[in-house]
């Protein structure tokens, strides 16, 4: 009798390595085609691109913008005092820390008391004993006066004893006088801030002897808060700011570093001298700042910055992004196809990162680089997909600390002003 077949399937490792050789191949198949349309598709682009220029882009928006007078200046503190000794002795205490905050009346220095209290205890004695004779002999101008009503004394005696009491009524008020300088004295003994402010580095020690009325201060004290700063600007401007002022306006002063690139602190316009400097045709000005986190330091040197008006709703374009030849101010458009038109403009109010133009219409992109390789009809490449070099409205003249751009493109012309925003 045969042998039973089985029934169930008999597993060939052979037939699944097959399978597997051909799925690999498939796959590479695969991505080989897809390198390949990737290939093709750089290939093209490169082509269509060939000779285009790589640029950025901004586009010109509506907003405002601040015209602004630049003038130097410095720091100048409202109030300055050199505190020195009004009485001649020894330094016993000393109440302060070098650069301390010190408000009006707060103790710095004291002199040894000693011997202006002796002093004091004096004049009080002699002024005692006088007041008692005063009273001594208002006693006896009574009592003559009494025997004068009696026909007991001559009339001479109660005229002399009047003039008596007069002059003990001046030596008494001699005395009183001796008495309040004693403790005026005294008192100059204790030395106390004469105004809010800062102390400046220490000037004395302990056991220092000073003298009256010295040359030398025993401690500087000086107003930070508010602080003002003086500048100077061309006479030019001097009508327009005086229109401003008869009409009550704030004006607005900011102030910069010595590098005019950092936004130090923002005030207003305080007052204007009462003349012209002829021999430079400037005229000085005070603004007042709060000055809350000390960015302004007295002495300090300034770039201030005073707003005369400010225009709104005008076209706002980077100034990187003006190019100039022999025809004037123009800037490169880019159209919807990719290509550069040179669009000729009128250059408004201007600083030297944002400028005003007419002649390029709000929403246009325009190029803000590349400009060493960028023509008339070139067709350009905008990297990133994105603009930048956008302007900022500038219609807020009053903030705090912060950074202003570069000063590279300020006006040659000594008769126009320098705006920014």
């Amino acid at each position: 009798m045969p042998p039973e077949r089985s029934t169930g399937k008999r597993h060939h490792p052979w037939v699944w390595l097959i399978v597997l050789v051909v799925l690999c191949a498939a796959t590479y198949w695969m991505y080989h085609q897809y390198e390949a349309a990737q290939a093709a598709h750089h290939a093209t682009a490169a082509m269509r691109n060939f000779g285009a220029v790589p640029i950025t882009t901004g586009v010109v928006q509506k907003g405002s913008i601040g015209v602004y007078v630049e003038g130097l200046g410095a720091v100048t503190p409202i109030a300055t005092d050199s505190v020195v000794s009004r009485v001649q002795g020894q330094i016993v205490a000393i109440h302060y820390r070098e650069g301390q905050m010190v408000r009006k009346g707060d103790p710095l220095i004291d002199i040894d008391p000693r011997p202006y209290q002796a002093q004091l205890t004096q004049a009080q004695g002699v002024l005692a004993r006088d007041e008692a004779t005063l009273a001594q002999a208002r006693i006896d101008l009574d009592r003559y006066r009494a025997a004068l009503a009696r026909n007991a004394i001559s009339q001479q005696q109660v005229y002399d004893q009047e003039q008596l009491v007069k002059q003990d009524e001046g030596t008494v008020k001699n005395d009183q006088g001796a008495v309040a300088n004693a403790q005026v004295n005294l008192n100059y003994c204790h030395i106390t801030s004469p105004i809010d402010g800062r102390v400046g580095l220490r000037l004395v020690d302990l056991g220092n002897m000073v003298q009256a009325n010295g040359t030398s201060a025993l401690v500087v004290v000086t107003q930070l808060h508010p602080i003002t700063i003086i500048f100077s600007i061309a006479e030019d401007y001097l009508p327009e700011i005086q229109k401003q002022l008869r009409t009550g306006r704030r004006m607005v002063v900011q102030a910069y570093d010595r590098t005019a690139e950092t936004l130090l602190e923002t005030g207003a316009l305080l007052t204007i001298d009462n003349q012209v400097d002829p021999t430079t045709g400037t005229i000085k000005m005070r603004a007042i700042f709060l000055n809350p986190d000390n960015m302004l330091f007295p002495n300090q040197f300034v770039n201030a910055r005073l707003l005369v008006d400010t225009q709104q709703n005008v076209n706002l374009v980077p100034t990187a992004a003006i190019q100039r030849n022999a025809d004037g101010a123009f800037l490169y458009v880019i159209g919807a196809d990719k290509t550069a038109k040179m669009t000729p403009i009128k250059v408004g109010t201007t600083n030297a990162n944002v400028t005003a133009e007419t002649g390029v219409a709000a929403g246009q992109t325009i190029a803000v680089s590349g400009f060493d390789k960028l023509q008339n009809d070139v067709k350009v490449v905008i990297r990133n997909g994105k603009s930048q070099g956008q302007p900022t409205t500038a219609s807020n003249p009053s903030g705090k600390a912060g950074t202003k751009p570069s000063a590279h493109a300020k006006t040659s012309n000594p008769t126009q002003k320098t705006e920014a925003p």
